[in-house]
């Protein structure tokens, strides 16, 4: 697939029409229709749904131009860190899931980019199955996650600072006035966890081994959100100490007893080639945890 018609597909599907899109890539109507034809008829799917006064986008559309915009994303980032080879410059790619650690690494980020000054930080927030796909296929450099770390797959460096487990409640709730939370008290109480994989091995096993008999009503991706439905009623998400500022707020963190925390650290690919800048970086977290 030719770079230069995926960059017309998603003009044109941003634009929404053929002549906005026309006009925005200094191309004519005509030629951008037979581009997009063409790749219709090499790709052997429908990509638009062609109406009177906007072009709609198919399933498959939907999908080339999720895919399309990080292809196009890889492909700048490759140039631009292949074109700033002998300064340090370039883009440093970082996801990181919802951890107060990440102070670790943003007082690394801010002295790097005030010694470089053409050095870019780009930040991913995300749950670490979301952080690991972008790290597998080179939309990211590094993440920050919590325990446990596939070895077999990843390099990584546990950072000094570990996560702490509870729950997050509103002040008027039952557990409120509690010091800390056994999984006894969770029994028959309406709760929502984080959705990603490994986490909930961690916590199956604070809660006994066995999931199934609390009652989970749903699962967040970022606790911010989640952070608005347990203020709003009876729900306790179980959650990570932190993350959510709780001392102007209407809700409460309380710790689980026994005590369950979460090492932290950052990961990266096996056999990854690394930018200048991302180099830079690594060698500062290293040094710094040395």
């Amino acid at each position: 697939m030719d770079l230069r018609v995926l960059n017309y597909f998603l003009t044109v599907a941003r634009e929404k029409t053929i002549s906005k899109a026309a006009l925005t890539l200094h191309v004519s109507q005509p030629t951008l229709s037979k581009q997009l034809q063409d790749l219709e008829n090499e790709l052997g799917v429908q990509l638009f749904k062609r109406g009177n006064r906007e072009i709609t986008l198919t399933e498959e559309g939907i999908y080339l131009q999720n895919r399309g915009k990080e292809i196009l994303d890889l492909v700048n980032l490759t140039t631009n860190n292949l074109q700033n080879t002998e300064v340090i410059s370039g883009d440093i790619m970082i996801g990181s899931g919802e951890t107060h650690s990440f102070q670790f690494l943003s007082v690394i980020l801010n002295n790097l980019m005030t010694q470089y000054p053409d050095l870019k930080v780009h930040l991913y927030s995300g749950n670490a199955d979301d952080i690991k796909e972008k790290i597998d296929t080179g939309l990211l450099d590094f993440g920050l996650i919590i325990d446990p770390v596939e070895k077999q797959k990843y390099e990584y460096m546990r950072l000094p600072l570990s996560d702490q487990w509870g729950i997050l409640v509103n002040k008027k709730h039952a557990l409120a006035n509690k010091k800390c939370i056994y999984p006894s008290d969770l029994i028959t109480l309406p709760l929502i966890i984080s959705n990603q994989s490994l986490v909930d091995n961690q916590l199956s096993e604070w809660l006994g081994g066995n999931l199934n008999k609390f009652n989970i009503v749903g699962t967040y991706n970022l606790l911010y959100n989640a952070s608005l439905l347990v203020k709003e009623g009876n729900i306790a998400a179980l959650c990570i100490d932190g993350v959510i500022n709780t001392k102007e707020s209407s809700l409460i963190f309380i710790p689980f007893e026994p005590l369950l925390t979460a090492n932290t650290n950052i990961i990266w690919k096996k056999k990854q080639t690394f930018s200048n800048a991302a180099k830079i970086f690594l060698k500062s977290i290293l040094s710094e945890n040395a």
